[in-house]
């Protein structure tokens, strides 16, 4: 995979942060988990539910070898979220996602989550009919 990055950008690969000084291109030639900086969340914009497992999971990819507590919160937050929710977008991304977490493909989780934001936004406004779903 071939990814290109400007100058002062981040990339964070299997917990590791690398800043590039000028524009540039890395190949990664095996398997790792990235995450680029556009993808980042802060915890201040982790403002619905559905921000904060994107954060949770945001963390179990950026910190691979220290999962223990955000997998744990990860699963209470979940199921929090499944038993709540009653939209069937929302509940089969939410089982896609877990699906996902358990099998340590955190980056197409985030992708997933993403992809739901519009989802429970029309949720959160009352709107949430037909909402059109499209992959991040």
């Amino acid at each position: 995979m071939k990814i290109s990055l400007r100058a002062g950008e981040r990339i964070y690969v299997n917990g590791a942060v690398l800043r590039v000084d000028r524009k540039v291109s890395l190949e990664l030639v095996n398997d790792v988990m990235f995450l680029l900086e556009g993808q980042v969340m802060q915890a201040a914009d982790a403002t619905t539910a559905l921000r904060q497992l994107y954060f949770i999971v945001q963390h179990m990819l950026m910190n691979p070898t220290d999962i223990a507590d955000a997998a744990a919160l990860y699963g209470r937050h979940h199921a929090a979220l499944q038993a709540v929710c009653e939209n069937q977008q929302m509940l089969e991304g939410l089982t896609a996602i877990d699906e996902m977490v358990g099998a340590s493909r955190y980056y197409e989780a985030l992708k997933r989550i993403r992809a739901l934001f519009p989802v429970e936004q029309a949720i959160l406004a009352g709107t949430a009919t037909n909402v059109p779903f499209e992959a991040a």
